[in-house]
């Protein structure tokens, strides 16, 4: 049976494998962020390019001359987070999408609803859920300003809600190696709402997996009133703490994530081995059903305020129903089919819905059977469904990074991405 292990230090000595994190990899960061400051068309962007590919590039050398890579690592998050972002604060200078938000908990405190009621550009335009408007309330409340801006309160919730989903002990590692990614830092620094989702995601997975089934559900259904990006992590972590009803009716800790077999109490463990599902049935039920009245007590109150604009907002706009085209346009499979294909757009929702089929039926009939497995489930849906939205960006593939990371980061504590897969003959 093949297992993953941690390095031990004589297996780094006897066989370094290639790991993230060395001279060639942050190389390549630093050729990406040189890429996106010349030719991106966006001036964040291009600040932010400038400077992530001058920490990119000093990592490179430090790790090549030998440095550790704590130090190097250290270099390239520096000039891929702090120094941009503190930057742009400075010039005011931010991705659109914090505008937007700003204006959205501007809305939501003046009319009880995040929307306008009649948007004719895409700037008009907030495709997000009500919640998101949580971030912008710090500066709709004491004005803008550099502590108030909703850049450095996404970031925070990102980091904080992934730090408590990560394993007990060394978090550091793993934290500053996702936040240095390109695909990380960039919307640290320019300003990203796919963050806090992709971040209360692993948490809500993270809280199932420890059996904790309606903290869990508060987490995802915070979440789910984010981005709609976050709705398929309510079926996936309700099929993980099902599939936790099988394991531990069969004896078999529900998740090894944590390094500490079945973290459940005594009593939950002699339920689950006394061969009675009903009490894991009842948390899978418990997580979905405080899940799905958390998101609703955060959306509905400004959706039924004004369903129009609500749906305009947030169903059409993404969906490219109205006469106002989305920004969202990479030049993903969804967004070719609709652009160049003729009746492409129903082709693409209609591969769209079909993977969502596939991915639900996976869940029913081989449900994930730990938090990492059910994290990798997730991604792959999103995976799935960021490639055939119509308007769709690769910015959004920060969801399904941010989760195989984790994932990962859960089976080796703090070598997320340096692991080997060593041969045990079961016996």
């Amino acid at each position: 049976m093949a297992t993953t292990t941690p390095l031990t230090p004589p297996d780094q000595h006897r066989e370094p494998p290639p790991r993230l994190g060395g001279a060639l990899w942050w190389a390549l960061c630093a050729t990406a962020a040189l890429g996106l400051a010349v030719f991106s068309a966006l001036g964040p962007h291009r600040v932010w390019g400038a400077a992530a590919a001058l920490g990119y590039l000093a990592a490179a050398l430090l790790t090549a001359r030998g440095r550790s890579p704590r130090i190097a690592g250290a270099v390239a998050l520096a000039g891929a987070v702090p120094l941009p972002l503190l930057w742009l604060l400075a010039v005011d200078l931010a991705q659109l999408e914090v505008r937007v938000v700003a204006r959205s908990a501007g809305l939501l405190l003046a009319e009880g609803t995040p929307y306008l009621q009649h948007p004719v550009v895409p700037e008009d335009f907030n495709p997000y859920l009500p919640g998101m408007a949580v971030f912008g309330l710090p500066e709709a409340l004491a004005g803008p300003g550099p502590l108030t801006d909703p850049r450095l309160w996404m970031g925070a919730a990102f980091l904080g809600a992934l730090a408590f989903a990560l394993p007990a002990g060394d978090r550091s590692a793993p934290l500053r190696w996702i936040a240095a990614c390109p695909l990380v830092a960039l919307p640290l620094a320019v300003g990203g709402v796919d963050l806090p989702v992709a971040g209360l995601m692993c948490l809500g997975l993270a809280l199932a997996g420890r059996g904790r089934a309606g903290a869990a559900g508060l987490a995802l259904g915070a979440a789910a009133a984010l981005k709609w990006t976050a709705w398929p992590a309510i079926p996936v972590a309700v099929a993980l703490l099902a599939a936790a009803s099988r394991s531990t009716s069969a004896g078999r800790p529900a998740d090894e994530g944590e390094g500490r077999g079945d973290s459940r109490r005594p009593a939950d463990r002699r339920e689950g081995l006394g061969g009675s599902r009903r009490p894991a049935d009842r948390a899978a039920a418990r997580c979905g059903l405080v899940a799905l009245l958390t998101a609703a007590a955060l959306v509905l109150p400004a959706a039924l305020r004004d369903p129009g604009a609500f749906r305009a907002h947030v169903v059409d706009f993404p969906l490219g129903l109205t006469d106002a085209v989305s920004s969202a346009a990479s030049p993903l499979p969804g967004h070719l089919l609709a652009t160049h294909v003729p009746g492409g757009r129903t082709l693409a929702l209609l591969l769209l819905g079909v993977s969502a089929l596939l991915v639900a039926l996976s869940l029913l009939l081989r449900p994930p059977a730990t938090a990492s497995d059910a994290a990798a489930r997730l991604a792959l849906g999103l995976l799935l469904a960021i490639a055939f939205m119509p308007a769709s960006r690769f910015g959004y593939l920060v969801h399904p990074l941010v989760l195989a990371v984790w994932a990962a980061a859960r089976q080796t504590p703090g070598h997320p991405l340096l692991v080997r897969v060593g041969k045990q003959v079961s016996r």
